[in-house]
């Protein structure tokens, strides 16, 4: 199964449990922030930056929070009736115009 299919899998799930009324996918928008959240402690984490904690984090556990970050955005995506690999593709394709040639 791709990523592209699991998203799509994901959201008919959620779809089913939860609904499609607009609050459902602001609750789905907000996961996404608090996915990026997660990873952020994470880096917190492998920096060592709570004194109380010290290290607790390394770089692996704060690339599966970002890979977190991602697969729940694509899910979103999903929620809002849009194709997710259409829509990352059109993003990444105006992300390369914006590098210098």
């Amino acid at each position: 199964m791709t990523v592209w299919d699991a998203a799509r899998t994901w959201r008919a799930a959620l779809d089913e449990r939860n609904g499609t009324e607009d609050l459902e996918l602001t609750l789905r928008i907000a996961k996404i922030t608090e996915e990026a959240g997660e990873a952020v402690q994470a880096w917190i984490g492998v920096l060592g930056q709570n004194p109380r904690k010290g290290v607790t984090h390394t770089r692996e556990d704060v690339a599966g929070e970002l890979a977190d970050v991602v697969f729940t955005a694509l899910v979103a995506i999903e929620s809002l009736g849009l194709d997710a690999r259409t829509t990352v593709d059109t993003c990444a394709e105006k992300a390369l115009g914006y590098l210098p040639r």
